[in-house]
């Protein structure tokens, strides 16, 4: 609370009984009228106010104040209890002091009661006065403390009080100071105003430091606007301290403020919640009671009318719109009405010009009427920047609030999308939405009051304009209904282009690299990077070639904005000299007007601006709207009639052939498809295991436990019986290692048993299995069964649905479910259903004496450690992911210099002397306006008028022409800039190892190709335009005041030491703090991406709570850096524009000084352009901080060019035959490979040669080193010793497109991308047809195909979500069996299918690869039992290798596990 001084009371006039005798009888001689007489106080060269209004109205108009407002602000008080503060020293002062000066006016009273007794009786008024204002003082004295005890620390309500007491005492104080150098004055009078001479706002040093007993001062770095003084902030002084911070020392996130309450993601999307939900309940209880009027017949029309209009709102996006109006309204209100204060200040300035200029002609008016206007327009300039940057924080207040309610509705939508719903929304268009959609949703909140308010300022402009100018303001008028439609219609386009083709062509290109960095592996197996970078490049074009279009339509707006003050003044000129020869341009006529017009260009540049915005919003809102509005629908209908009971405590397989609805089934049980008739009931929690499993980029122990508190015994006991205890020993940091995004640096089978794990860790009722024994070794899927799953396991007395393809589990269930083509066709025991004969039994009889069980693990990306080496890891070495880092310090030149050198600087060089010419022009118009102006008048008219015109118009024209090719070319030069630098981001991502990808969050990447892309599209070209422009206007500016004033470089020079010391400040602060919100913006779009594509689990598991508060934080922690970042620029903004407005005081006051030499039309010129110097000031070092800003984002954007990459694609010159390889042999010698430094070799001195035609499989338990050899062959991993030769060729000296194309794999891990289902098999299209056709057949997916509606071209969803992952995982075999290398790898290709596809696709691999070397990783040991060779690994040697008869007769490790599996 400001506990301002009281002693400025003593600043009210206490005047002397002698010096007011006078005026006593002079007020009761005119009957007390003590109004102002404008000879004494106007019409004279010494003004005064007149004795009886001094004491009179200025004594009582603060005390009349302060107890007229007096019972609202204690009721204000009253509801806003903040918590008592202490009282202080200071306080206690104050109050003494305060009680002093009542006691002064009581004083008074006796006085003259007691000596003037006879006189008080011809007037009361002297009597009353002091006893008002000791009254007055008193009940002041009585805020402050009621203020100390409700805890208010900023009190705006006595701040103007004393402000208003100061003012007013002001006058009386001159009169007693020129009384004093007139004649000898009494000390006691003397003594009595000492106070009087301090700083009328002293009052604001005295704010309270006293504590506050607050729950919020608990924070570790609260916001100091919260105890900020009223005039603190306004002036925003509270942000200096972290200014001068992050000038001293680059500024970290440690040193940034916490949110305050109402801005934090809690407290706002609570609030707009319970108003979403009411609606939300509103309009379905309307549609339902209108949906049944319709049904009955009654009102038909009207009801069907009103149901279509409650549909239209809500699709429209209105429905969102007025959620948000209501919850940030109010406070929006607030920053209305500072603009609209700001815009009556604006139109008084131009009135004040007018007055000094006619000062300025008038030979007689005396010389301090000039210096009353100079201050008064000092004083006005000040007031509009205050309430100007007032309008500004609010808005951006707003703004920021509603980006947090968006983003927090978008994520809480993201929760409970299904996998129907991912299909029409992907992650990319989400990612999208929250990134660079929020932000221009933040620009229509800054932008709305101008669609409303444009029109009232151009309406005013033009009546004060008819006022001057009379009719001819008309042509005006006409000039602005002209250009209107031409902005209209530009902005109308390039809503059309950036809406709907550039934001749909940056979706589709954020989207596509979503999908490659999710897919990156198998890009780089395929060698399908360039058919994908052309892909994205074709998506690139578009977009570029849209914000082409866009951008040139832009420059031919800004160049009619720019030139639309010329063509106005034009005509208006042009028409008044027309009309009448003695129509006379003078300088008061034409310097208020440009001064009028230069106020009109605002709301004319804005209002296109703004409507476009608010255009481009409402679609935007829409979008939003339909993410939270669509009910999304499961319509696949994979189960058609399900009718099942499942008894507590049982074990329920689930059996049927790939694509049968298995996992439909499970869907359904929990609530994930649309129930079309009938109910699912659920008793008890539930915990799922999905098919493909689902991990968070956390340690390995956050996974498992999954935000519940860990109880070391059962964890542990959960760690064995999923068999992950052997995996922990193999991990760099046991548990506590970190697992990469999507679990990259597991395997296939270690990721299964970390979600198995999670989920039974959870102690659920219900448990849902979809497959989660079909990525894992044999022996260890035995073991799980038993240890968890079975009858004796830790699950024995849950509810279990187990969906499997593993035979040799079923005769342990108590009931197995048979699907066909989503129907239950048989359930029974297993007993029950062997003795019906059925299709069941058929199947178990031809199956099951070939089953061998499941599979070994995928890419072991962690290798074993002995014993020595633990004891040395590093602490870090468990730690994968790499945080995005914000640079500290100013941007390096370098940056600036890769910029314009990819513009080039033939370009740059003809630009800048362009805008060198088109200031030229501007200065040459404006001067010969002003020497027009001062065109002495013959009889009545000025002499050439028409040939003046002419020039002024000539000179016009050229300015625009030039306006307009600066533009172009700046808006050109930058889509060169950014496409460049596009491509060589892509590039250098996509040349990148997988390392890379393992330890960057795709987060980092998206943010790189979504927000700073985007930067670099528009900011940086937007805030090069702006600096040059404002730069060369204010170098004509400087020319003009000075051709004027010569003198005034004496104080422009000072002015611009201050300008670029406050400037310095500035920049430095907001370069990094733009850096610190870029940097913590990657962590949202990681987390939103993890989180819709573990949804369903997460909405399993009803964890959704704790991702919210997850988002929540995140969301927090990015706006912690951009409030700062907003406040800064109001700082700046503030304390620049106290500086221009010094020049506007100095020009005014310069030519005051200099009236008699001074003509009024150079005045006119230097002064009304002084008024545009705040303006140009402001936006120089906000245009130069936008620019250093985003070309943080090409900083950002090059940061990858120096991280490492991979060989070459491809080798020019190489001698490699086309046909190569011709044999398919491999040759391993002493062959070593390591996954990361610090970690030992995960395959040791392999030495190995594969015949032409041979069929070798590889077995061996987790983290042996079987997925790492097929690694080394595709040298996804370069060896780290040994060579590998495929036909002789030694492969580390080929290129790696020439390698990977090659040779094939069918992986684990099967991905699709969104798009054709041929160009899934072919992105080259390099095959006909027929091949692709026949691919599919053998894959046994032709019928399927067939029978979609779009046969090849039918549209793969995202991930290929739309297709099971049986399907997937055929596809990926059509795609080997369209390449038929001559060597195939296959990695646990058939873990995802049940035994009959199985069967059928290894005949297929069998006859097919007849003539290829194949490398099985292998699944099920009975498919790899017919091969020539087996290689079983152990810790990265092999330990044995004949074939399989062989090896099962020497009885070794193979033998045990064919023995584990039931085939021996």
């Amino acid at each position: 609370m400001t506990l301002q001084l009281p002693s400025i009371v003593a600043t009210l006039p206490y005047p002397s009984w002698e010096s007011t005798s006078g005026a006593r009888l002079l007020c009761h001689a005119r009957g007390f009228k003590p109004l102002p007489d404008w000879n004494r106080t106007w019409y004279t060269a010494n003004p005064d106010l007149t004795q009886c209004f001094q004491n009179t109205v200025l004594v009582w108009v603060p005390c009349i104040y302060l107890w007229l407002l007096v019972p609202f602000y204690c009721l204000h008080l009253y509801c806003h209890d903040r918590g008592r503060i202490q009282m202080s020293c200071l306080c206690t002062a104050k109050m003494v002091l305060g009680f002093l000066l009542a006691s002064f006016g009581f004083v008074e009273f006796f006085y003259i009661l007691l000596e003037r007794s006879q006189e008080i009786q011809q007037h009361m008024v002297f009597l009353l006065s002091p006893i008002i204002r000791s009254m007055t003082v008193i009940l002041a004295l009585c805020i402050i403390q009621l203020e100390r005890i409700r805890g208010c620390r900023s009190s705006v309500f006595l701040f103007l009080f004393w402000v208003l007491a100061v003012v007013c005492s002001l006058v009386p104080l001159r009169a007693k100071i020129q009384l004093a150098m007139d004649e000898v004055f009494p000390r006691s009078t003397v003594n009595r105003r000492l106070c009087v001479s301090q700083n009328p706002l002293s009052g604001e040093r005295f704010t309270a430091k006293t504590t506050v007993s607050l729950v919020s001062n608990l924070l570790q770095n609260p916001c100091p606007v919260k105890d900020a003084s009223f005039l603190s902030k306004i002036l925003f002084w509270w942000f200096t301290g972290l200014v001068v911070k992050g000038y001293r020392t680059p500024l970290e996130a440690e040193d940034l403020w916490t949110l305050r309450e109402e801005d934090t993601s809690h407290k706002i999307i609570s609030e707009l919640q319970e108003d979403w939900t009411a609606e939300c309940a509103k309009i379905q209880k309307q549609e339902k009671a209108l949906a049944s009027g319709v049904a009955m017949g009654s009102r038909l029309q009207d009801q069907a009318q009103l149901l279509r209009k409650l549909q239209k709102e809500q699709i429209s996006g209105f429905f969102l719109l007025r959620t948000l109006a209501r919850n940030f309204g109010p406070y929006f209100l607030t920053g209305t009405l500072c603009i609209i204060f700001h815009d009556a200040f604006m139109f008084a300035i131009p009135q004040v010009l007018s007055l000094l200029l006619g000062f300025m002609r008038d030979e007689d008016a005396p010389l301090w009427k000039g210096y009353f206007y100079a201050t008064l327009m000092f004083l006005l300039s000040c007031l509009q920047s205050l309430f100007n940057h007032q309008y500004m924080y609010t808005c951006f207040t707003v703004g920021m609030r509603v980006k947090t309610a968006v983003m927090g509705l978008v994520y809480r939508k993201s929760l409970v999308i299904n996998s129907s719903a991912r299909r029409t929304c992907t992650v990319g268009e989400i990612v999208n939405l929250v990134s660079a959609d929020t932000q221009k949703l933040m620009d229509f909140v800054v932008y709305f009051n101008a669609v409303w308010l444009a029109p009232i300022e151009i309406a005013l402009c033009l009546f004060f304009l008819w006022q001057h100018l009379g009719p001819s303001a008309l042509a005006g008028i006409a000039t602005v209904i002209l250009i209107f439609p031409l902005n209209g219609f530009i902005a109308k386009k390039r809503s059309k282009l950036q809406v709907k083709i550039q934001m749909k062509f940056m979706d589709g290109r954020i989207r596509l690299m979503n999908e490659i960095l999710n897919g990156i592996k198998i890009l780089k197996f395929y060698a399908w990077e360039k058919a994908f970078l052309e892909q994205v490049l074709g998506y690139r074009e578009k977009e570029l070639k849209a914000l082409k279009k866009s951008q040139i339509l832009y420059s031919i707006s800004i160049a009619s904005f720019n030139s639309s003050s010329f063509l106005i003044a034009f005509a208006m000129f042009g028409v008044y000299v027309g009309l009448d020869d003695r129509n006379v341009l003078d300088a008061q006529k034409v310097f208020v007007s440009m001064a009028l017009i230069n106020i009109l260009k605002t709301p004319l540049s804005q209002l296109p601006f703004a409507i476009s915005t608010t255009m481009q919003k409402s679609s935007l809102i829409m979008d939003s709207d339909d993410i939270f509005m669509i009910n999304f629908t499961e319509t696949s209908g994979k189960v058609p009639v399900i009718d099942v009971r499942v008894p507590r405590g049982s074990l329920v397989a689930v059996v049927g052939h790939v694509g049968s609805g298995k996992s439909s089934l499970l869907s359904a049980m929990l609530g994930e498809t649309e129930k079309r008739s009938g109910q699912v009931s659920v008793k008890g929690s539930v915990a799922y295991v999905p098919q493909q499993a689902w991990i968070q980029n956390a340690t390995v122990q956050d996974n498992i436990i999954f935000g519940r508190e860990k109880l070391k015994t059962w964890y542990h006991r959960v760690l064995e019986a999923c068999a992950l205890l052997p995996d922990l020993d193999i991990l760099p940091a046991g548990d506590a290692t970190e697992i990469g995004e999507k679990g990259l640096n597991l395997s296939g089978g270690q990721k299964q048993r970390v979600s198995l794990a999670r989920a039974v860790y959870r102690k659920a009722d219900v448990y849902l299995l979809d497959d989660p024994l079909s990525a894992v070794d044999a022996h260890v899927g035995q073991h799980i069964f038993d240890k968890v799953i079975g009858p004796k396991g830790v699950l024995r007395d849950k509810t279990r649905i187990l969906v499997t393809h593993g035979m040799s589990f079923l005769p342990q269930a108590d009931l197995i479910l048979v699907l066909v083509d989503g129907e239950i066709t048989e359930s029974g025991s297993y007993q029950e259903l062997l003795s019906r004969h059925g299709a069941f039994a058929d199947f178990i009889h031809t199956f099951a004496s070939t089953e061998g069980d499941t599979t070994n693990t995928n890419l072991q990306n962690m290798e074993p450690v002995s014993e020595t080496d633990q004891e040395q890891v590093p602490e870090d070495l468990g730690k994968l992911t790499e945080v995005d880092k914000a640079r500290t310090g100013r941007v390096r030149l370098e940056m600036y210099k890769k910029y314009f050198k990819t513009i080039g600087l033939a370009i740059i060089i003809p630009i800048v002397f362009l805008y060198a010419f088109q200031q030229g022009a501007s200065l040459a118009y404006n001067y010969w306006l002003s020497m027009w102006a001062d065109d002495p008048v013959v009889n009545g008219t000025q002499i050439d008028a028409d040939l003046k015109l002419t020039v002024f118009g000539a000179l016009g024209f050229v300015q625009g022409v030039a306006i307009f090719g600066t533009t172009v070319a700046i808006s050109i030069c930058g889509i060169i800039a950014s496409r460049q630098l596009h491509m060589d981001l892509l590039i250098n991502v996509l040349r990148s190892p997988m390392s890379f990808f393992e330890c960057t969050p795709s987060g980092n990447l998206l943010n790189r190709f979504a927000k700073e892309i985007d930067a670099i599209d528009c900011m940086v070209p937007e805030g090069l335009k702006m600096m040059l422009s404002y730069v060369f206007k204010l170098m004509e500016v400087c020319i003009i005041v000075m051709m004027a004033t010569p003198f005034a470089i004496v104080i422009i020079l000072p002015l611009a030491f201050l300008y670029a010391f406050v400037q310095s400040f500035y920049v430095a602060t907001s370069c990094q703090l733009r850096r610190l919100e870029a940097v913590s913006r990657s962590p949202i779009y990681t987390h939103f991406n993890e989180t819709v594509q573990g949804a369903s689990v997460i909405r399993a598991f009803g964890e959704q709570s704790r991702f919210i508060l997850q988002a929540n934080q995140r969301v927090d922690f990015n706006q912690t850096s951009y409030f700062p970042r907003f406040v800064a620029t109001r700082w700046l903004a503030v304390n620049l524009e106290f500086v221009g407005n010094g020049v506007v005081l100095a020009a005014a006051i310069l030519s005051v000084m200099g009236k008699s030499t001074l003509s009024p039309g150079i005045v006119g010129l230097a002064v009304s352009h002084s008024l545009q110097v705040t303006g140009i000031l402001s936006w120089i070092v906000r245009s130069w901080t936008d620019v250093e800003n985003n070309i943080v984002s090409v900083e950002r954007v090059n940061e990858y060019a120096d991280t490492a990459k991979e060989a070459s694609w491809c080798i020019e010159g190489s001698s490699l035959p086309q046909a190569w390889p011709q044999k398919g042999t491999i040759e391993f010698q002493d062959y070593g490979l390591q996954y990361r430094k610090g970690l030992e070799l995960a395959l040791k001195g392999i030495t190995l040669n594969i015949q032409e035609r041979e069929k070798v499989g590889l077995v061996g338990r987790t983290g042996a080193g079987k997925s790492s050899l097929a690694l080394g062959i595709f040298r996804i991993l370069e060896a780290a010793k040994g060579k590998i030769f495929i036909d002789g060729v030694n492969i580390a000296e080929i290129g790696l497109h020439d390698l990977r194309s090659r040779i094939t794999i069918i992986p684990q891990d099967p991905v699709l991308f969104s798009g054709s289902l041929r160009m899934n098999l072919d992105p080259f299209d390099t095959y006909t047809d027929e091949e692709v056709w026949s691919s599919l057949e053998l894959a046994h997916l032709k019928n399927f195909v067939s029978n979609l509606p779009d046969k090849l071209n039918y549209e793969c969803s995202e991930g290929g979500e739309n297709l099971s992952l049986g399907q997937r995982q055929l596809v990926c075999l059509a795609r080997a069996l369209l390449r038929k290398t001559k060597i195939l790898v296959l990695d646990e290709a058939t873990a995802a299918v049940d035994l009959e596809t199985d069967t059928l696709i290894q005949s297929t691999i069998r006859t097919q690869f007849e003539d290829c070397t194949v490398l099985t990783i292998a699944h099920r040991l009975n498919t790899i039992m017919d091969y020539t060779r087996v290689i079983v690994m152990d810790r990265g040697h092999i330990s044995e290798m004949d074939s399989p008869a062989n090896l099962i007769s020497q009885r070794g490790q193979f033998y045990r596990m064919c023995r584990e599996a039931g085939l021996v």
